[in-house]
């Protein structure tokens, strides 16, 4: 399913991976990471993020070290989404690999706010803003990217395709 709706987390530009999950707790449980993901950037969030919530960020979201499990810990927290004017190519892979639907759609940190309420459409490429109204389109997702969500990552896929022979 690629139409999502949830509550806003927005952030800046030039979000590396390593604010998203601190080095030092690279190697510690997925739950301790969750309980302090980008702590640096809003205190609140590793308290008060919800499962469907969507984060919104400007340009170069994920960007540095490219750690692989800043998409985990995101997911794990309950991001519905991340919908960013850009992400760090590295980032935007391991999203989607796990699972974790990603959007670029620029001018979208113009539109929303914290707490406002987005709609999601990661198909058509459309993020609607149901709390202050406004609607962008951004690039939609390749049908590739599309199976590859649908099957909840690339390892899913890989099982499936692999089976269907």
């Amino acid at each position: 399913m690629t139409a999502l709706t949830g509550r806003c987390w927005k952030f800046g530009d030039n979000v590396p991976t390593d604010a998203i999950v601190r080095s030092d707790l690279v190697f510690g449980s997925m739950s301790e990471m969750v309980a302090h993901a980008l702590e640096h950037l809003n205190p609140r969030f590793p308290g008060e993020v919800r499962p469907g919530d969507v984060l919104v960020a400007g340009r170069h979201f994920g960007q540095s070290s490219g750690r692989a499990i800043a998409a985990r810990v995101l997911k794990a927290a309950g991001v519905s989404c991340v919908v960013a004017e850009t992400f760090a190519r590295t980032f935007y892979r391991n999203g989607f690999e796990i699972g974790l639907p990603l959007l670029e759609c620029p001018g979208v940190a113009a539109l929303v706010e914290d707490g406002d309420v987005l709609g999601v459409d990661v198909a058509s490429g459309e993020v609607v803003n149901e709390t202050r109204g406004g609607r962008l389109r951004g690039r939609p997702t390749s049908p590739f990217l599309l199976e590859m969500l649908a099957a909840g990552g690339l390892i899913p896929l890989a099982a499936r395709l692999a089976e269907e022979g």
